[in-house]
């Protein structure tokens, strides 16, 4: 189990100031809060990833939210995003609770693990080309420990990133439910990104999620 090696990277990606943008706004953010959070001490640096080391199932998301994993730092944790996501990994049986509020709110995950491509909040949830490829390696090296045998990506930058690091040819394209084999012992699920742009569009809904993560616990337990 690679925890110690993990506990490493946590504190590299905590520490890092590589891209002077997304360092500028997640502190930002972090001193001028949401009013709703004023009394709340944010964490305002890189966001590592979240749950299982033994996971064979990893969920890619965008990048930590600017009030959500920023202000908790915890991915998905403290926001709308979350709630829909983790009451589905709850739903799948991968959590012990479908809550995820703050990281002494007890949950864990079993199976699971949760991350993102980019570990900064960026501004207009919007990283770069640049800041992705300098995000690259961490999201690289936490691949390599894990080694997952199914992927879940929420929206097209996560679904791009795991599709460039295995390099994927002919490029496919990224849609709600594909599925798309990436190696010998690895499949990677399309999924809408559980964004309050989708979820009170009805874009996204939860029984659209839980096919998903259903699909994704049944590949899962044959691997």
């Amino acid at each position: 189990m690679p925890v110690r090696e993990l506990q490493i990277l946590h504190g590299e990606i905590g520490a890092c100031r590589k891209c002077p943008r997304l360092v500028a706004w997640r502190e930002q953010v972090a001193r001028e809060k949401r009013a709703s959070f004023a009394a709340d001490t944010y964490w305002g640096r890189g966001v590592p990833g979240f749950g299982d080391p033994k996971a064979k199932l990893m969920v890619v998301g965008l990048a930590p939210a600017a009030h959500g994993a920023n202000r908790t730092g915890r991915m998905f944790t403290g926001d709308r995003s979350g709630e829909w996501l983790y009451r589905a990994l709850f739903r799948a049986g991968f959590a012990n609770q479908p809550e995820s509020t703050d990281v002494d709110d007890g949950l864990t995950l079993t199976g699971a693990w949760v991350t993102s491509p980019v570990k900064c909040a960026p501004p207009a949830n919007s990283p770069s080309a640049a800041e992705i490829a300098t995000c690259k390696p961490f999201f690289e090296r936490e691949l390599a420990l894990l080694q997952p045998t199914v992927m879940v990506a929420l929206g097209g930058i996560g679904f791009s990133s795991v599709i460039r690091h295995f390099d994927i040819r002919p490029r496919p394209k990224f849609g709600h439910g594909v599925a798309i084999p990436i190696s010998e012992r690895t499949m990677l699920l399309g999924c809408y990104h559980v964004s309050q742009q989708n979820t009170f569009t009805g874009r996204l809904t939860e029984e659209m999620l839980d096919e998903v993560f259903g699909r994704a616990a049944e590949l899962a337990s044959q691997g």
